[in-house]
């Protein structure tokens, strides 16, 4: 995740120290994202003054100790603007535990894919409904507005693909639960094999 850019788009409004920066950025995205890690903070500025995009001094202070502050280099700004004003592509995939879930449900029949799908169903309605009152906290913070609306729109969106996995999976579901008491079977009649096997086994053995 482009971390450092986000730094560097923070430190476009004035020089700042670490704390600083940390107390910026998780007042401008809100609590969606969740909180920023000082230590990793410090690494991305290291990494920033080390590429030229930061430049880093001291300030004297009398009643603590000295504090470094962080200012935008032009470097920084001209790679701030290229980053920001290109489209963002993805890269990762989609990976996502639940088309696990789906896989392993699927496995097991038509009522264990039923009862993820809707125990998964409720999880989303009760998530849109968390977002909505956050969304009503946050309606005057333009940009902390615009990421809760992203998370209540990919929320929807998983809701649309249960239905798209009831409907596409479900045939599937139920082939798999058919051949359970013929796998079952099988597993029975392995094991009487088994038995019988090693009775006749026996009976040879003392003839």
């Amino acid at each position: 995740m482009p971390l450092h850019h986000a730094v560097l788009a923070l430190l476009t409004r004035r020089p700042n120290h670490g704390y600083e920066l940390k107390a910026r950025f998780e007042e401008a995205i809100g609590p969606q994202w969740g909180g920023l890690n000082i230590g990793h903070l410090y690494q991305i500025l290291e990494r920033l003054v080390r590429d030229g995009y930061v430049s880093r001094s001291q300030v004297t202070q009398t009643d603590r100790p000295d504090k470094n502050l962080y200012t935008l280099t032009e470097a920084g700004e001209a790679e701030l603007r290229s980053w920001a004003t290109t489209a963002w592509v993805r890269v990762g995939g989609f990976r996502d535990e639940l088309f696990l879930k789906l896989l392993g449900a699927s496995a097991l029949g038509p009522q264990a894919l039923t009862t993820l799908i809707e125990s998964q169903r409720q999880t989303y309605l009760a998530e849109l409904a968390g977002l909505a009152r956050q969304r009503r906290a946050h309606a005057a913070e333009p940009l902390v507005a615009v990421l809760i609306d992203a998370a209540i729109a990919h929320t929807k969106a998983d809701l649309g693909l249960l239905d798209s996995a009831a409907q596409h999976l479900g045939p599937l579901a139920t082939a798999q639960g058919a051949q359970a008491p013929e796998r079952a079977q099988a597993l029975d009649g392995t094991d009487e094999a088994g038995g019988h096997g090693g009775t006749r086994g026996s009976r040879r053995e003392s003839a």
